[in-house]
């Protein structure tokens, strides 16, 4: 047998990968599949975990978009959307219609005005993480030293004249 090239990139799921990496480790890259669901697809599309994602061959990168697209045979705990709102079905979304999903998730948030999504609109944070220490990037300002320092240096030279 050959040796066959390694490729430094690989297309699947509409998403570059590397092919020096491992094929499991490759596609936990794509957005919306993490180690395990990468894991279970590979498993679903009969291809070894452990193998170089540059050496796949054109037949078993189809085999992995299939498996990626269908997600046959996989428990629905590992799905990312449980019941989604609008079907009721479990359904896992990847790439950009994850993230046009979780961007309407928020703006039906706000519009209903739950307490999530006010805290989202105001730019606090959402899961109950404290305030008082943290997330102060933007919105407040901290204590301006350079201003306090030259306050006091220019009543002096007023006094004295």
């Amino acid at each position: 047998m050959a040796e066959q090239e390694l490729k430094h990139f690989i297309r699947v799921a509409n998403t570059d990968l590397e092919g020096k990496k491992p094929v499991m480790y490759a596609l936990a890259k794509i957005d919306g599949i993490g180690y395990n669901l990468a894991s279970a697809i590979c498993k679903l599309g009969q291809i070894d975990v452990n193998k170089k994602a540059g050496y796949l061959t054109e037949p078993e990168v189809s085999k992995l978009d299939e498996a990626i697209k269908s997600l046959k045979n996989v428990p629905s705990w590992m799905y990312d959307r449980k019941k989604e709102p609008v079907t009721g079905k479990d359904t896992h979304l990847i790439t950009a219609q994850l993230k046009l999903a979780r961007e309407n998730d928020v703006k039906i948030m706000k519009k209903i005005k739950s307490f999530k999504g006010m805290r989202h609109s105001i730019g606090q944070p959402v899961r109950g993480q404290r305030t008082r220490s943290h997330f102060r990037k933007g919105s407040a300002v901290g204590v301006q030293r350079t201003k306090l320092k030259q306050a006091p240096a220019a009543e002096k030279g007023k006094k004295k004249n």
